[in-house]
């Protein structure tokens, strides 16, 4: 396929980026913007377990404007501001739920944080991330009520496909709990994303590769992928101190090989949300690749084309 020419998904980007969707459906570049809605997670608070995911420690992500003490409002006022200045080119704005499990509260004040959101005049839609044991009949009821009139997507951590990768996390569920809470959002009509981490301790790069297969036939819109970061405070982040040797920490070059490799083997109908990771430079313990996102996705583009090949090249629907 010439790199003039339109892929599957109607433009010449040889990924089925999900900034290509937005512009679609708002007319112009979407920016999401983070909230921190002051929830907690049932693998924290003792419900599921203690401690939370190995991996997890959301300081080292969230933009300096997102803590809890503020009011909604106040974190999307901000966060616009933040993003015109970073990203000049957004004209349209998504609430992100993004700090731990959205979903897990009581649906009232659920509804409460979510319709703040929603009322706020420079709001287009929200995105909600949470667990996929999160979700229950009162919550997709409210959902449902939401994405008859609002644009929304609910985004699930899956993490890994692997069962026994999950415990080795202490994610605190398995790949069937996140199957069926994607099935069942997908079948109420809402659109649903899930995200993915490369570079979990115990799985090889064939095994990482494997995924690519199981992951398209999920019944999801969009997809996350990120490379390991491994990050201060975390229980991943002391056994890193400990034994380097357990955990895959890819070079900038050699990630861009793989996730290359991947996404050749991916379903082209799944929208892109991102393909790796940044986190903040005081908590970062990975590899320093010093570069930012966008620099790491133009690369990639340039060598799928340079490469000739595009998301979905080699990807074949199981039967």
């Amino acid at each position: 396929m010439s790199p003039k020419q339109t892929y599957p998904w109607g433009h010449d980007r040889p990924i089925n980026l999900a900034s290509n969707f937005t512009k679609k459906e708002f007319g112009g570049r979407a920016q999401k913007v983070t909230l921190d809605a002051g929830f907690t997670c049932p693998n924290r608070d003792g419900t599921v377990s203690s401690g939370g995911c190995t991996f997890c420690n959301n300081n080292a992500f969230n933009p300096s404007y997102c803590a809890p003490e503020k009011s909604i409002t106040e974190q999307i006022n901000q966060g616009i501001n933040f993003h015109k200045k970073r990203y000049r080119k957004a004209t349209h704005y998504i609430a992100y739920f993004q700090a731990y499990s959205n979903t897990y509260a009581p649906v009232d004040i659920l509804r409460e944080r979510y319709f703040e959101a929603l009322q706020h005049e420079l709001i287009d839609g929200i995105v909600i991330g949470t667990r996929p044991d999160c979700v229950n009949n009162e919550v997709f009821s409210l959902l449902e009520e939401i994405n008859k009139k609002y644009y929304l997507i609910v985004e699930y951590g899956v993490e890994s496909v692997y069962d026994n990768t999950l415990k080795t996390i202490n994610r605190g569920h398995s790949f069937e709990t996140s199957k069926r809470a994607i099935e069942q959002t997908a079948a109420k009509d809402i659109s649903c994303g899930a995200h993915f981490i490369f570079g979990l301790p115990g799985e090889t790069k064939e095994m990482m590769l494997n995924a690519a297969s199981i992951i398209s036939e999920l019944p999801l819109n969009t997809v996350k992928f990120h490379q390991l970061q491994v990050v201060k405070n975390t229980k991943i982040g002391r056994q890193f101190k400990e034994n380097p040797l357990l955990f895959k920490q890819f070079e900038l070059e050699e990630y861009i090989g793989f996730i290359i490799e991947f996404l050749s083997r991916l379903s082209p109908r799944l929208i892109i949300e991102r393909l790796a990771g940044e986190s903040q430079p005081e908590y970062n313990l990975s590899k320093k690749w010093n570069v930012r996102y966008d620099q790491v996705l133009r690369q990639i583009e340039k060598n799928m084309i340079d490469s000739n090949t595009w998301q979905g090249k080699f990807y074949k629907k199981q039967v």
